[in-house]
């Protein structure tokens, strides 16, 4: 499976933008409206990361929307490279 991740920091913004960027490349589409600071208080990124299984995809519109750090996001990919799940992004010139 595909999974997208959409992610905005406030509840006033619209996630409308990344939900069309990644509709057509996924298979289902999880939204948060949530500040991007702190992984732990990012319920649907957790739950995300929780049920994916190996082979699956996590696709982004942009790395920012799912880590606002370096070490935030290596965290991130630890996680999805001990599952073998494959991390891919709509802009960023990394996987794929």
């Amino acid at each position: 499976m595909r999974y997208g991740y959409a992610r905005v920091s406030t509840e006033d913004q619209d996630l409308t933008i990344q939900i069309q960027a990644l509709a057509n490349h996924v298979d289902d589409v999880r939204t948060e409206k949530q500040s991007g600071t702190s992984h732990a208080n990012r319920s649907k990124l957790n739950i995300l990361l929780e049920f994916m299984r190996e082979g699956d995809t996590l696709v982004i519109t942009r790395i920012d929307r799912l880590a606002r750090s370096i070490a935030h996001l290596q965290k991130i990919v630890e996680i999805l490279n001990s599952k073998g799940i494959a991390l891919r992004s709509r802009t960023d010139h990394f996987g794929g």
